[in-house]
């Protein structure tokens, strides 16, 4: 079979003390998983289900790299998450079997045009100018679960030149792992690759030219992003 151009190259994320790479199909993102979170955006916590909302594969970005400050935009902000990482697909997947699917843990930063966003909450539509646009989706090593287990608690820390913005506990989640992993599987079928961004905390703030922003979770390590100007 002959490509009309080239096949785009295949996103990737860098796994915890090794060489090996691991393949990203899709992005995942839950909105609003912290009740605390969800209260600073204006809305109730209440426990209604999940909603998720997606970013591209080639968003990705890996610790230690800059982030150019976006285009259209003057409100960039941080979100500091745990990602789990699907190792084996299904679909109506239940809860007690949920976490067999997953291949490991990592730390993300869930980077956002707040104000595109915001416009297109007010008016109704697709949040995909705020949440999915290039180099979006900062993802740190994948931690297989053979090393960490399945974090069920734990700090989650995100600081921005040293001052402390987000921190709270993994067992603040509205939502757990296993609950989102089959609920998103009875509505779309899951694979091998697929990252799922479960929620950020309270504390969300914008992002300056210059800002080093680090995220931090128990067991997982940190990782560290510097925003750099806009590029013309």
């Amino acid at each position: 079979m002959n490509y009309v151009f080239p096949p785009a190259p295949q996103a990737s994320v860098a796994v915890h003390g090794s060489d090996d790479r691991l393949p990203v199909r899709r992005i995942f993102c839950v909105g609003r998983n912290y009740a605390a979170h969800a209260r600073e955006m204006g809305k109730d916590p209440d426990r209604d289900p999940p909603f998720f909302f997606t970013k591209p594969a080639d968003a990705v970005v890996e610790s230690g790299e800059a982030v150019a400050y976006p285009p259209e935009t003057e409100n960039f902000h941080y979100e500091a998450e745990l990602i789990a990482v699907i190792g084996t697909g299904g679909k109506n997947i239940s809860e007690a079997d949920s976490l067999s699917h997953v291949w490991g843990y990592a730390i993300g930063n869930d980077l956002t045009r707040r104000d595109l966003q915001l416009k297109a909450r007010e008016q109704g539509r697709p949040w995909d100018f705020g949440k999915a646009f290039d180099r979006s989706a900062v993802i740190g090593p994948v931690f297989p679960i053979s090393e960490i287990g399945h974090p069920e608690k734990g700090s989650i820390t995100l600081t921005v030149n040293d001052d402390v913005k987000q921190a709270a506990d993994l067992a603040d989640l509205i939502w757990s792992v296993p609950e989102i992993i089959s609920i998103l599987s009875h509505s779309i079928t899951l694979a091998p690759g697929d990252l799922i961004m479960t929620g950020t905390p309270a504390g969300v703030g914008q992002l300056q030219v210059g800002d080093v922003c680090i995220v931090s979770i128990d067991g997982l390590g940190s990782i560290e992003t510097k925003i750099t100007p806009r590029e013309s």
